[in-house]
């Protein structure tokens, strides 16, 4: 009998959001069989309403094989919240399933994360699998395939894989040079290398960076759809690290996924496509400022709500 995935769901203080992102994963085709753990971070200053708000949610949640809800006493922050859950499920389960509580899933996205787990088990070069694709051109691509990024939207590992996840940023620099800094960031697609300078001075507190330097460091590669099964309903100026934005913003796949890449190497053409995307992503100055002022609008309107 088949023994399914854990999820993991990290929730902290967005009521609305965690109630959207449950309902649509309790419509899984899996979720039945699934056990969920729900982290709910300790409530800052101020939070304390919504975090119980958001907890006593996570606590009447049915429809999964299993609900544990794991009530941090004290406000770990994201970063530190996701290493320590991923590290207890991988430890316990030997894989996890990955999400956070701004995302709406497809009804085939658990069954696509645990045939990708099963399928890949012992294939040591593979070391992530994700549920998220950029906007590109889908059509003239394979179901899915395989790229350098590990992409954090929604995702999963083994622990065979996540035993590989170096924390230490001074560690992850010291092995970089100049010519796998540039494949790092996609040959100058994206500044993948600033995120990692801006979290060894202190201003982010990203895991998913390391994560991505940890996979890149050892010539892992991440399973990708050509079309997303999940949407991200954060970039809503709501969540503690993300902005108003719709930049990233693209269809769900809708319909099971059935073929994974046998070739172990990273697939060009979908290289190339994301690369492009992410290169171009901003758009000319005039959507760049519009984008702008409908952030400020939007983050004007919600303190005033």
């Amino acid at each position: 009998m088949q023994k399914f995935a854990p999820i993991a769901l990290f929730v902290y203080n967005r009521p609305e959001h965690t109630r959207r992102t449950l309902n649509f994963l309790q419509k899984n085709d899996l979720a039945e069989e699934s056990r969920l753990f729900i982290f709910s971070d300790g409530a800052r200053s101020g939070e304390e309403d919504n975090v119980k708000a958001v907890r006593d949610l996570a606590h009447s949640i049915t429809g999964f094989k299993s609900v544990e809800v794991v009530e941090r006493e004290r406000n770990y922050g994201l970063a530190n919240s996701v290493i320590d859950g991923v590290s207890r499920l991988c430890k316990e389960y030997g894989r996890a399933i990955v999400l956070e509580d701004d995302v709406l899933s497809s009804p085939f996205t658990l069954q696509y994360f645990n045939d990708a787990l099963t399928k890949y088990n012992d294939v040591e070069k593979v070391m992530h699998v994700t549920a998220y694709m950029y906007p590109i051109p889908h059509e003239q691509l394979p179901e899915t395939f395989f790229l350098r990024i590990a992409s954090s939207q929604a995702w999963a590992t083994w622990d065979r894989a996540w035993k590989n996840f170096e924390p230490d940023i001074d560690k992850l620099i010291a092995r970089f040079d100049e010519r796998s800094k540039h494949q790092f960031e996609l040959e100058g697609g994206m500044n993948f290398w600033k995120h990692m300078m801006e979290f060894k001075h202190g201003r982010n507190n990203s895991w998913a960076i390391r994560w991505y330097a940890s996979v890149f460091l050892n010539k892992g590669l991440s399973v990708n759809p050509a079309l997303s099964l999940i949407e991200n309903i954060g970039h809503d100026g709501s969540g503690v690290h993300s902005g108003v934005s719709t930049i990233y913003k693209g269809a769900i796949n809708n319909f099971r996924i059935t073929k994974f890449p046998e070739q172990l190497e990273e697939y060009k053409p979908g290289y190339q496509a994301v690369r492009h995307f992410l290169k171009h992503r901003k758009g000319t100055y005039l959507q760049r400022g519009l984008r702008y002022l409908n952030h400020v609008f939007t983050k004007l309107t919600m303190k005033r709500a």
